[in-house]
């Protein structure tokens, strides 16, 4: 009886209008903007980054802008009103996509762990491994299990019911704090959330355990130590992300109730989904001797090289 036609949420994570937080975000959001652009534009425009690696990190990168792009733009929004709020259809939305990035993100970084794996532990088949076509059949992979996957957790979201003032302990919509804010049964949602952890998180992060343990030991055996440094700057990178990722994430959708904290869980949302999309280029850049290599012939030209 007490269940209302919701249109609105009310974001509790923000107790007023914060100028602070607005030229925050804005310089991450810009941050992430420009240097994801600029990653894929040294793809694009390099024939020497023309390789699987290169490929699959172009589809991080783009992954990276529409995770801001998903949540920051909104939050600039309320930083500066009154009160924050999002229409219950935004909030849907939002979720999905959010989910859909998350989901896309961890088959992707796995698929980056098997093409190091494939290049440093068998290179004389990696170029029949990661051919263009696996290359391609992979990442259209990877989109649309994390499509699947958001799906089921949006359709589950639109049966929930809220009764009363519908108020989300967040600055944007995620399911954990819809689950929360909800009157009716949960455990359908629930139940999904924990299958996901295990097959779209956990299941992803062990094939990236295994693919490195692999080439650890391949890289202990090689004879030369310029071979052993070129592989652990190649993969010190990706390893660092994935660990940056898989850690945050995990503490977003399995903290544990008796645990719970509104602001705790905001911070780590925030690490996961809004600050980590801006130090993945960074981090590439870097470490990375082909990227730095490829900026600097976009900046100062071939002649300087």
């Amino acid at each position: 009886e007490n269940q209302t036609h919701v249109t609105e949420f009310t974001l509790l994570g923000f107790s007023h209008g914060q100028p602070f937080l607005f030229v925050l975000f804005l310089a991450i959001y810009l941050a992430t903007l420009l240097g994801n652009s600029a990653i894929l534009a040294l793809v694009f425009l390099d024939p020497h980054l023309h390789s699987p690696m290169y490929f699959f990190l172009s589809h991080l990168s783009c992954l990276d802008i529409c995770y801001s792009s998903v949540t920051v733009p909104k939050i600039l929004a309320n930083a500066l009103r009154p009160q924050a709020t999002i229409s219950y259809r935004g909030c849907l939305a939002q979720m999905f996509f959010l989910m859909w990035c998350a989901g896309t993100e961890c088959v992707l970084l796995a698929v980056m762990a098997y093409d190091r794996y494939a290049a440093i532990c068998q290179p004389l088949r990696y170029g029949h491994a990661m051919s263009w076509g696996v290359c391609v059949v992979a990442a259209t992979g990877c989109w649309l299990w994390g499509m699947l996957d958001s799906a089921v957790h949006t359709l589950l979201a639109t049966r929930l019911s809220f009764c009363g003032a519908a108020r989300l302990q967040h600055i944007f919509c995620d399911v954990p704090p819809l689950l929360r804010a909800a009157c009716s049964i949960t455990h359908p949602s629930e139940v999904a959330l924990h299958a996901a952890s295990v097959f779209v998180g956990l299941g992803p992060f062990l094939l990236v355990i295994i693919s490195y343990l692999r080439i650890l030991a391949t890289i202990i055996q090689m004879p030369m130590a310029t071979s052993r440094r070129k592989a652990f700057s190649t993969c010190s990178a990706h390893l660092l992300v994935v660990t940056l990722y898989f850690v945050t994430a995990n503490l977003n959708y399995n903290r544990p109730s008796s645990g719970y904290s509104p602001a705790a869980d905001t911070l780590v949302s925030v690490l996961y989904c809004i600050v980590t999309p801006m130090l993945n280029p960074l981090i590439y850049s870097l470490r990375n001797q082909e990227v730095r290599g490829a900026l600097r012939k976009a900046v100062w030209g071939q002649g300087t090289l």
